[in-house]
């Protein structure tokens, strides 16, 4: 199955020549990324790939504010990004739910902090944890789940804040290979039922090609844009099943280029 994918023409997101050096304690320096420049459109979900150790994390560690760039900025709906807030929202590899908290009030975690009323919060949760269909272990504890499953709650607490933006490190990787097919069919039902936006930092190229709409290819270390452009295999459609997509013509050539661009960069940085 297949939808259309509209893109809205506003800008979500803006990485303007962006630069991160970082000092060791002996005084020299080194560079993560260089002159890394981007845009990303509301309700596009932009992957960002490329070899290990070419600064994708960093990156979107400074899209998130936890990181400062040392040269450039980075803009969120026209506003220089300063430090964490809510309108970013985290999802990590690893597991981040409160073991002492339900599924529900893990969910609901967020939206206390910020000040939502109880019966708010109720309706908040129960919406997202059937969007992530978790409803009936909504009065579980973290250590009754499996590991999709506690990805799960972990994106539907970060849906109930209504970020601006979804920011996602590697989620799907400690994942055994059919729970994280399932997690990708999720994400692309999510984003186009919810209308939210993602950046998604993954070494998976089949991952980034199933659930790209763009996707951000960055060269060896000191990161920078290799390519930049829309995924155009599936000729402006969102895939949700995902044997569907390695069936679309096009799939394989788009597979071949990228694994063309990671070998490049491995041979250039001798792995």
């Amino acid at each position: 199955m297949a939808t259309n994918f509209n893109k809205n023409d506003s800008v979500k997101l803006v990485v303007e020549n962006a630069g991160k050096t970082y000092t060791h304690n002996n005084g020299s320096t080194i560079d993560a990324i260089v002159d890394v420049s981007f845009s990303v459109q509301r309700n596009e979900y932009c992957v960002l790939l490329g070899p290990s150790g070419c600064g994708k994390s960093t990156v979107l560690r400074m899209v998130a504010g936890l990181e400062t760039p040392t040269t450039g900025r980075i803009l969120l709906d026209g506003k220089i990004i300063e430090g964490p807030d809510r309108h970013r929202g985290m999802v990590f590899q690893n597991y981040t739910s409160f073991d002492w908290l339900t599924v529900n009030k893990n969910v609901e975690y967020g939206m206390k902090c910020n000040g939502v009323a109880a019966r708010e919060r109720e309706q908040i949760a129960a919406h997202f944890l059937d969007i992530v269909q978790l409803t009936k272990f909504k009065d579980a504890y973290p250590s009754q789940l499996s590991g999709g499953m506690k990805q799960r709650v972990a994106i539907a607490r970060t849906l109930a804040n209504k970020p601006s933006v979804i920011l996602m490190d590697e989620p799907f990787g400690a994942l055994d290979a059919e729970t994280r097919w399932n997690m990708q069919e999720l994400m692309a039902s999510i984003i186009e039922s919810t209308d939210t936006t993602v950046v998604m930092v993954t070494h998976d190229i089949e991952e980034a090609l199933f659930l790209g709409d763009r996707i951000v290819f960055f060269s060896g270390h000191p990161g920078t844009v290799m390519e930049d452009g829309p995924v155009e295999y599936k000729n402006r459609q969102r895939v949700m099943i995902k044997e569907e997509a390695l069936d679309l013509p096009g799939y394989i050539e788009a597979e071949r280029h990228i694994m063309a661009l990671m070998r490049s960069q491995r041979q250039e940085i001798g792995g």
